[in-house]
């Protein structure tokens, strides 16, 4: 199912990837970010229901500029003491989070229209390609903080050192040879309040046509891909 999963990434159709049972145990609704339409943002907001997010390869949030929000409220609660206790972080799956800063576009009115939201997903997918080309954008002359659209800051060696959505979103973006920029949004369930079920979601996928993949494919396969990569640049 991989092979469909980068078809559809390359043509910038939805993918539907499911971590792990051990993990958050969700599949969330993935769109590369610099094909983002509208109608996407609609979809990932009613079909999904949980937070719309921008996944970036970390190389371009270092180009950015783009930290993780947990090193901001570090530096800033040696200013903002309250700051101490609300950013200690105890979830249980993970030791840390992706989460670097909210943002819109500049050219948008509130920011979180699917119109507004869908330019800045958009403009973000294409900011993170030019910057991975060695091309320079000055983030802060597009974009402001706060904002609609959460940036996440993939871990610095993907999958090898973290598996969250993030991580797998953006090496599937990486597999695919395309801008390793994706909208992702969690499935939830409004029968249980809870995640939707990786039963339920896979109904989905198969209802809409969209592809299906695990977070253990992407994993197996992004190794594979990297391994390949290496020996070719030896």
């Amino acid at each position: 199912m991989i092979e469909e999963a980068l078809k559809a990434f390359r043509k910038g159709k939805p993918v539907l990837i499911f971590d792990f049972e051990h993990r958050e145990g969700e599949t969330d609704i993935a769109i590369p970010a610099q094909f983002v339409k509208p109608k996407d943002v609609a979809l990932m907001r009613t079909d999904a229901g949980g937070l719309i997010c921008v996944a970036i390869h970390p190389v371009a949030a270092k180009k950015l500029g783009l930290p993780f929000m947990h090193d901001v409220l570090k530096i800033a609660s040696e200013k903002i003491p309250s700051l101490v206790s609300i950013s200690n972080y105890d979830i249980k799956y993970d030791s840390r989070s992706s989460f670097s800063i909210w943002v819109n576009h500049r050219d948008t009115f509130t920011g979180i229209t699917d119109v507004d939201r869908a330019k800045t997903i958009r403009r973000i997918g294409e900011v993170v390609d030019i910057v991975m080309m060695n091309g320079y954008v000055d983030f802060g002359k597009e974009f402001r903080s706060p904002g609609h659209v959460a940036v996440l800051r993939a871990s610095e060696k993907l999958v090898y050192e973290r598996v969250g959505q993030t991580e797998l979103s953006v090496a599937l973006a990486e597999i695919a040879g395309i801008a390793p920029a994706v909208a992702i949004c969690e499935m939830l369930d409004s029968e249980t309040g809870r995640a939707l079920s990786k039963e339920k979601a896979m109904k989905y996928a198969e209802e809409k046509g969209f592809p299906f993949v695990e977070g253990k494919e992407i994993v197996k396969y992004y190794k594979e891909f990297r391994e390949i990569k290496a020996k070719i640049f030896l």
